[in-house]
């Protein structure tokens, strides 16, 4: 779950990081009045969960609370589109409004969970203010890492290691090293996946000031962080992805294709997305249903992958292990029987209960396309994709 900056700056300040003094606005007239209490010279930011706002339009300069009302005015309620956002966009509801702040050095600092290691990593470079990616790309030797053992914490010589390595020496070593801590500390104890200042920056007068800040949490834990779960912003999310988890459904991801896929297990539904493509089409969604053992929950699925206006054809590729074949199928009558899938619907089934499966699917008198291998199921629905 992503967090907006000015949500993101809460959480960190609550654990020690330094940030700009703002508050967040939803109308013109809110932007002017926390600009008045700022002494006027603030930054207007679009709130979306996306980068590059400032290219799209989303952040402005403002000289006085006059101007903060104008550029909010402009901000809130647009569309704004991003390198990352796609051509449709995401819609902004808010800004924060910030004070302005004389920045001498822009560094990068970050947490992030490191996969090959199995822990959280901390990465810093003295090239902030730019995508991290980038440098790595041009000059990845101005990217430096710090490891988090979980038996031992982060360590201070570790933060100090850092701090020399990005020219945070002398007075603001101290401070830089808190900061790293306390940006450790709040990735931990919130089930962070990334915690992101971009740009950590050095003002003219020395101070270190997380300029902006980006921070998601882990989905898997939200039964531990009821509070945090409830800044969740639909608005800014996929909406058959927000169905999806409304209806239990944790793991619906919308892509760009027209075949539509249902399937058990990450791994095979990885599979089947490669397979798809691998015969020239292209997957509508990953939908990993997992062990589903009821048809309630089959039939939920498929109503949010046949009201995808995208999806052509729809492919059900199960191996029965724990999850059993017959009531997959039963779900698939189910849902035809109701009119939640109109597109041609391939079926593949395998695994426990698989003959079960099959006789309800042939008693049915549903039209369906039955496949028995991966590899047929894949062709076959691409061929009704068209």
């Amino acid at each position: 779950m992503k967090l907006h900056e000015y949500q993101a700056k809460e959480l960190l300040a609550r654990y020690g990081v330094p940030v700009p003094g703002g508050r967040v606005a939803r109308t013109p007239e809110e932007a002017e009045a926390v600009a008045r209490d700022l002494g006027g010279k603030v930054v207007v930011k679009a709130q979306a969960h996306t980068g590059g706002r400032g290219k799209g339009g989303g952040v402005k300069l403002a000289g006085s609370p006059e101007e903060a009302k104008q550029a909010a005015s402009e901000i809130i309620g647009m569309q704004l589109v991003t390198h990352q956002t796609g051509p449709q966009g995401l819609p902004v509801d808010s800004v924060l409004v910030e004070e302005q702040v004389d920045i001498d050095r822009e560094l990068y600092l970050s947490v992030a969970i490191d996969n090959a290691s199995g822990m959280p990593i901390v990465i810093a470079s003295a090239a902030g203010g730019m995508e991290i990616e980038e440098v790595a790309e041009s000059t990845p030797e101005q990217i430096h890492r710090q490891a988090v053992d979980p038996t031992t914490g982060f360590m201070p010589y570790q933060a100090r290691a850092l701090a020399f390595a990005t020219g945070l020496d002398g007075d603001l070593m101290r401070p830089a090293t808190a900061l790293m801590a306390a940006l450790v500390k709040a990735f931990e104890e919130s089930d962070g996946t990334i915690a992101e200042v971009n740009p950590l920056a050095v003002t003219k007068d020395g101070r270190l000031l997380a300029a902006d800040a980006k921070f998601s949490i882990d989905d898997n834990a939200d039964f531990r962080h009821k509070d945090l779960m409830e800044l969740r912003d639909t608005s800014q999310e996929e909406e058959r992805e927000v169905e999806a988890h409304a209806a239990g459904i944790q793991n619906y991801v919308k892509l760009d294709g027209n075949i539509g896929c249902l399937v058990n297990g990450a791994g095979l539904a990885m599979a089947t997305m490669d397979a798809i493509k691998f015969e020239g089409g292209q997957p509508a969604n990953f939908l990993d249903i997992g062990t589903a053992n009821n048809p309630e929950a089959v039939v939920a699925a498929l109503k949010i992958i046949g009201s995808d206006p995208d999806v052509e054809a729809v492919l059900v590729n199960i191996f029965g292990g724990l999850a059993r074949t017959d009531i997959i199928a039963e779900g698939v009558v189910q849902a035809k029987r109701q009119g939640l899938i109109d597109q041609p619907t391939v079926v593949r089934l395998a695994g426990t209960n698989v003959e079960e499966g099959a006789r309800i699917l042939d008693e049915s008198g549903i039209e369906l396309v039955r496949a028995d291998g991966f590899a047929e199921a894949a062709r076959k629905a691409v061929e009704a994709a068209g």
